[in-house]
């Protein structure tokens, strides 16, 4: 991994957390809640895309489309569990 392909995909998954948040709303603290689960997603998808060999939307040494994939994933599943409240009256 190439140091400029590293911080393209940092830059494209805060992109894609900070995307998100304007969607969906919310505070300072779901902002980084987005953004973390972003950079998660992204960096896992790419991972798991290296182990499996897939090459899908490949740029240069980073797996793109699988990385994409994966914080759209990790975005979607920590929204829906971010929407849990806690009853505080019992």
């Amino acid at each position: 991994m190439t140091l400029p392909s590293f911080l393209f995909g940092m830059i494209t998954s805060t992109l894609y957390g900070a995307l998100f948040h304007l969607w969906r709303g919310g505070g300072a603290g779901r902002l980084v809640l987005y953004i973390f689960l972003a950079w998660s997603g992204f960096w896992v998808g790419h991972i798991i895309a290296i182990q499996l060999e897939w090459t899908f939307a490949s740029i240069g040494p980073l797996r793109f489309g699988m990385a994409t994939l994966g914080s759209v994933l990790f975005l979607g599943i920590g929204y829906w569990l971010s929407l849990v409240e806690v009853d505080r009256n019992k």
